[in-house]
C-alpha cells in the first residue's frame, strides 16, 4: 500500500520551495497548471513582480533536469503556467495502478466520527423522505472508512412515543394481529401489510372509542415505566418493521447491521439524568411547567423567544432530551470526535438549539466537531414535493420498484441481438436503476432539491450512473478483447492531447477523496467520475487502443483504459453504485 503524491502536490511542494511561500495553485486551460502567489511576495517585498517570477522560474528545474516539469511561463503580472512532462504523467499514474488503493493515502491520524443516517419509524412505512438520509449517509460513510477513520454508523430510528401506547393496547386485545403465516415468501411486503392493518385499525378505534383511548394512554406509562409485558409487544413492532426495512435497504442495496440501530429508545435510562443536569447548571430553566433552554437570537414571530423544550409539563421527553442524550452518550462513551447528522434542511433550527445546549453544559467541547449535513427536498415533475395522486409522501419501495422497471426496459433495448438471459436482464436492471436513483441523488449538492424524474436518471447520455457504469463496461470489454497485448506503461512515449487530458484527471482521484471526505460533498466525487468518464469517452474517440500503431502505444492505451475502469469503479463503490461487467 503506497500513498502516490498527485503532481498536483508534487508541483505545489517545488514551487513552494522556490518561492518560500504556498502558492495558489489550480488547473489552467493555458497550461496543465497555474500558480499565483509570487504577486504577495513581490508587494511584501516590494520588488517587480515579473522578476520575482523570472527569480521563481530559475530555481525550478525543468526538462532533462528533473523530469517533472517540461515547461514553465510567466504570465500577466507573475502567474506561473506550468505544463508537466508526459513521462512524469504515466510515471504517476503507473506508481497508482501499482496499489490496491490507487495510491490514495490512508490518514495519518484517523479520528473517530459518527454518522447519523437513515431514520425510519416503526410501524410505519418508509417513503421519498427516508431516501436521501439513506443514500448521503451511506457514501459519505463509505468515503470516511476509505480514508481510514473510524466510522460509527447510528440508524437511530423513531421506536418510541405515544403511538405505541395505542399500537401496544390494540395487539393485547388482539393477539394473532402480528402473527406470520406458513409459508411467506415475501417477508418485509408481509410485515409491512401487518404494521399497517394494525396502525390504522387502532388509530380508527382509538379516534372513535374514549374507554380505549383511556387503555391506550394508561398503556403508554406502562411502556415509559418499563412494564415487561408492555415491552415484550412493543419489542414485537420493533421486530416486525426490522423485517420490512432490511427488505427495503436490501433492495436499496445498502447495508444496515442490527448493532448500528440506536433508536429513540435506546437513550431512555439517560433521560431523567439528562434533565436533572441540565437544570442544576442553570442551561435549562422550567417554564410554565416545562423544562426548557432559551437563545437570545432564536425569537418566534411575535418576538418572543423560541425555547427548545427538553421536558414537557407532563412529565414526557421530546426529540430534544433524545438528542442531547445521544450526544452524551456519543462524546463520553464512544469517544467521537466528529458527529455528523444526515437529516433534512427542515430541522435546521432544532440542532442549531440543540448543539448550542450540549455547548453550553460542556457535552459538546472544542475538541468535539459537530455538523448537521442538511439535504433538500426530492421534487416531482411538477417542482412539488414528490407525492402519490392521493397527496400522501410516495412509498421508498414504489420507486425503487419503478426505477429497476425502467432501467430492465433500457437494458432489453440495447441488447438487440438478444444475449442476455432474462437472469441477466433482471441482475442488470436493479444494479442500473438502483445506481441511477442513488446517483441522482448524490450528484446533487446537499442543500438543493431536486426533481425526480426516472427517463432522465436511466439515459444512457448525460451526467447519469448509467453513463458511468456504460463506461465502465465498454472498458472491461476493450480489455478483454485484447487477446496478448496487456496494459502496461510505457513513460518513454510521447501522450496525444486525449491521453493527457484523460491521464491528469486519473491522477486527481485521491486529492478529490480528500476533499470530498474534508467537507462531506458526496456530488464532488460524483462530478468527478462524470469528468473522467466524459475524459475517456473522447479518448476512446481519437486515441484508437487495440489499432494503435505500434505495440507499445496498444499496451499503453490498455494501461490508461484500464486504469480509468479502476478508478470508475472505485470512485462508484464508495458511492454506493454498482459497476456491471457488461452492459
Amino acid at each position: 500500500m503506497a500513498s502516490v503524491p498527485s503532481l498536483s502536490a508534487s508541483i505545489q511542494q517545488r514551487v513552494a520551495d522556490a518561492l518560500g511561500a504556498d502558492p495558489l495553485l489550480r488547473r489552467s486551460d493555458r497550461a496543465d497548471f497555474q500558480a499565483n502567489g509570487v504577486l504577495g511576495l513581490a508587494k511584501r517585498n516590494k520588488a517587480n513582480p515579473r522578476e520575482v517570477a523570472a527569480q521563481v522560474v530559475e530555481a525550478l528545474p525543468t526538462g532533462d533536469d528533473d523530469g517533472l516539469i517540461a515547461a514553465i511561463e510567466v504570465s500577466g503580472p507573475g502567474f506561473l503556467n506550468i505544463t508537466v512532462s508526459d513521462a512524469a504523467i504515466t510515471r504517476t499514474l503507473a506508481a497508482r495502478a501499482d496499489d490496491d488503493r490507487l495510491g490514495v493515502p490512508v490518514k495519518a491520524e484517523p479520528g473517530i466520527t459518527v454518522v447519523d443516517y437513515a431514520q425510519p419509524n416503526v410501524a410505519k412505512e418508509m417513503h421519498v423522505g427516508h431516501l436521501r438520509s439513506s443514500v448521503i449517509g451511506d457514501a459519505i460513510t463509505k468515503i470516511l472508512e476509505f480514508e481510514g477513520e473510524k466510522v460509527i454508523r447510528r440508524h437511530h430510528i423513531g421506536d418510541w412515543g405515544t403511538q405505541f401506547g395505542m399500537l401496544v393496547q390494540y395487539l393485547i386485545e388482539h393477539p394473532h394481529e402480528l402473527d406470520h403465516q406458513a409459508g411467506e415468501t415475501a417477508a418485509g411486503e408481509e410485515s409491512m401489510s401487518r404494521l399497517d392493518r394494525v396502525y390504522k385499525a387502532s388509530r380508527k378505534l382509538f379516534d372513535a372509542d374514549e374507554d380505549f383511548k383511556t387503555r391506550s394512554r394508561k398503556r403508554v406509562v406502562d411502556l415509559q415505566a418499563g412494564d415487561p409485558e408492555t415491552l415484550a409487544l412493543w419489542q414485537r413492532f420493533v421486530d416486525e418493521s426490522k423485517i420490512y426495512f432490511y427488505s427495503v435497504y436490501n433492495k436499496l442495496d445498502i447495508e444496515i447491521r442490527d448493532e448500528d440501530i440506536v433508536g429513540e429508545s435506546g437513550y431512555n435510562d439517560m433521560l431523567v439524568e439528562t434533565c436533572k443536569l441540565l437544570e442544576e447548571s442553570g442551561v435549562a430553566v422550567r417554564s410554565n411547567g416545562a423544562l426548557c433552554v432559551f437563545f437570545d437570537d432564536i425569537k418566534g414571530k411575535d418576538g418572543e423567544p423560541v425555547p427548545l423544550i427538553v421536558q414537557k409539563a407532563d412529565g414526557g421527553y421530546g426529540y430534544a432530551a433524545t438528542d442531547l442524550s445521544a450526544i452524551r452518550n456519543r462524546t463520553a462513551d464512544l469517544h467521537a470526535d466528529t458527529l455528523l447528522y444526515v437529516v433534512d434542511v427542515r430541522q435546521a433550527l432544532h440542532f442549531k438549539m440543540v448543539f448550542e445546549t450540549a455547548r453550553r453544559i460542556g457535552w459538546l467541547t472544542d475538541e468535539v466537531t459537530v455538523k448537521h449535513l442538511p439535504f433538500g427536498t426530492v421534487l416531482g415533475k411538477d417542482g412539488k414535493p414528490l407525492k402519490t395522486r392521493e397527496g400522501v409522501s410516495t412509498k421508498l419501495e414504489d420507486l425503487l420498484d419503478e426505477a429497476v422497471q425502467r432501467a430492465a426496459v433500457v437494458i432489453r433495448e440495447k441488447d438487440e441481438k438478444k444475449q442476455l438471459t432474462e437472469q441477466e436482464i433482471a441482475e442488470r436492471a436493479a444494479e442500473v436503476g438502483i445506481g441511477a436513483i442513488k446517483y441522482a441523488d448524490l450528484s446533487t449538492s446537499l442543500g438543493r432539491d431536486y426533481v425526480f424524474d426516472l427517463d432522465r436518471m436511466v439515459s444512457l447520455t448525460g451526467d447519469t450512473s448509467v453513463y458511468l457504469q456504460y463506461a465502465y463496461a465498454r472498458i472491461q470489454s476493450i480489455v478483454r478483447k485484447a487477446g496478448d497485448a496487456k496494459p502496461a506503461a510505457h513513460p518513454e512515449l510521447p501522450l496525444a492531447p486525449a491521453e493527457r487530458a484523460l491521464g491528469l484527471l486519473l491522477d486527481e482521484f485521491g486529492d478529490t477523496l480528500t476533499g470530498v471526505a474534508e467537507t462531506y460533498e458526496p456530488h464532488k466525487l460524483a462530478s468527478y467520475l462524470y469528468s473522467v468518464a466524459s475524459a475517456f469517452a473522447t479518448f476512446y474517440e481519437q486515441c484508437p487502443v487495440l489499432k494503435a500503431d505500434t505495440p507499445e502505444t496498444v499496451e499503453n492505451r490498455l494501461f490508461l483504459a484500464d486504469l480509468t475502469g479502476r478508478t470508475l469503479r472505485q470512485g462508484m463503490t464508495l458511492l454506493g453504485i454498482r459497476t456491471p461487467e457488461q452492459l
